[in-house]
C-alpha cells in the first residue's frame, strides 16, 4: 500500500450493519482510519465487536437524519445508512425516507466542506418491478410511488438525484452504486430477506416459506464480491460517478435458492407457499457491463460456495452443531 492510501480517513455510515461492518473490516485491514457512524436502529454491536479497541477504528453513535456537528475530516465517505430489508424499512417508513434524503444531504454537505469524495449505496429497488430485463443503468424503472415499499425505493431515487446535483453544481466527487441482492455471513437472521429466511428456517428444522410460486428470480451477490465493487468504485477516476450496477448477473429462481439451502443445511423440510407481498419484483438481474468496463469488476464467488459459508455462519449463530441438523455442513466443509 502506498503512503497516500495509508493516510485515508474514511467515514462509513451504517457501519454496524451487514454491508457496513464488512466494509469497515476491509478498510481497517488495509490500514485506513475508519469512523463508523451508526444509530443502531438495525445495526448491531456484535458486527463490529472485533474492531473495537483497534486504534484505526472509532465508533460514533449518530442518526444521519441530523447534521454531523463533529470535527470529522474524512477523505472518503461511504453512505450505507438505511435499513435495507423490506420488513425493517417498512417498520418506520417516514424515518426510512428521511434517512435516505436528509442523510444524503448531510453527508454531501460534509463532503463539500472537507473535500471528501462521497459514495452513495443506492439499490436495485430504484428499478421497481422492472419491464426491462436485465436492468441496465439507463433504465428508469417501474416504481409505485405510493406503495408500501415506496419509502425506500423513492428515498433512494431522491438520494441519487441529490448526489448527481452535488456532483454537477457543488463540485463534490460523488459515486453512486446500485446494489443488487447481497448475502453472506453477518446477515441478521430476522431481517426478512430470502437467504436469511431460508437458512434460519432450514437450520431450525422448519418448513421453508416461499412467497408466490417461487418462479420469481433474484441475482445473489456474495458480500465479499460486493465490498470489492464498492471499494473499486470509490477509488475510480473522479469523472466516473455512476450510477453503476453492482450485483451478480447470474439469475436464479427463489425456489432454486430454497432447494440449494435445504440441501446444504442437510434439512429434511418441505416448502410452504404464501401470497407474494405487494410490489415484490418478478425479476431482478443486473446488467454489469459498466462495472466490468470501468472498474474491471465482476463477482467471483459461486452461489454454492457463498451459500455454504452463509449456512456455516448461521449454524454458529444459532448454536446448531448437532450432526443431524447440519449434516450438510459437516460433510461439505454447504431480498433478497
Amino acid at each position: 500500500m502506498d503512503d497516500k492510501a495509508m493516510k485515508e480517513c474514511v467515514v462509513v455510515t451504517g457501519g454496524a450493519g451487514f454491508l457496513g461492518s464488512h466494509l469497515c473490516r476491509r478498510l481497517v485491514g488495509e490500514g485506513h482510519q475508519v469512523v463508523c457512524v451508526d444509530n443502531f436502529q438495525t445495526g448491531r454491536r456484535a458486527n463490529i465487536e472485533s474492531l473495537l479497541g483497534n486504534p484505526l477504528f472509532s465508533l460514533l453513535r449518530h442518526d444521519v437524519v441530523n447534521p454531523l456537528h463533529y470535527d470529522l475530516r474524512p477523505t472518503q465517505i461511504y453512505n450505507l445508512a438505511c435499513a435495507a430489508s423490506p420488513r425493517l424499512y417498512q417498520a418506520d417508513p417516514v424515518h426510512t425516507l428521511r434517512t435516505c434524503v436528509y442523510g444524503a444531504f448531510n453527508l454531501l454537505e460534509l463532503g463539500r466542506r472537507t473535500g471528501a469524495r462521497v459514495l452513495q449505496a443506492s439499490t436495485s429497488e430504484v428499478y421497481g418491478d422492472p419491464h426491462v430485463h436485465p436492468q441496465s443503468e439507463s433504465y428508469r424503472g417501474n416504481v409505485n410511488m405510493v406503495g408500501v415499499r415506496s419509502c425506500y425505493d423513492e428515498g433512494k431515487r431522491c438520494a441519487e438525484t441529490l448526489f448527481s446535483d452535488y456532483g454537477r453544481r457543488k463540485r463534490v466527487v460523488v459515486k453512486i452504486a446500485r446494489i443488487f441482492n447481497t448475502y453472506g455471513p453477518g446477515m441478521a437472521q430476522d431481517d426478512g430477506r430470502v437467504v436469511s429466511n431460508f437458512v434460519t428456517q432450514a437450520l431450525k428444522g422448519q418448513d421453508l416459506t416461499i412467497y408466490g410460486d417461487g418462479t420469481q428470480t433474484r441475482s445473489l451477490c456474495y458480500v465479499d464480491d460486493l465490498i470489492e465493487g464498492l471499494v473499486s468504485l470509490m477509488n475510480s477516476v473522479d469523472t466516473f460517478q455512476g450510477p453503476v450496477n453492482l450485483g451478480n448477473p447470474t439469475e436464479t429462481t427463489v425456489l432454486d435458492i430454497a432447494m440449494q439451502v435445504r440441501r446444504l443445511a442437510g434439512a429434511r423440510v418441505s416448502f410452504v407457499f404464501e401470497p407474494r407481498p405487494a410490489d415484490d419484483p418478478e425479476q431482478r438481474c443486473p446488467d454489469i457491463l459498466l462495472a466490468r468496463r470501468h472498474l474491471g469488476w465482476t463477482p467471483r464467488t459461486g452461489m454454492e460456495e457463498g451459500l455454504r459459508k452463509t449456512v456455516e455462519y448461521f449454524s454458529g449463530v444459532l448454536g446448531q452443531t448437532s450432526a443431524g441438523t447440519v449434516s450438510g455442513i459437516s460433510a461439505g466443509s454447504a431480498r433478497a
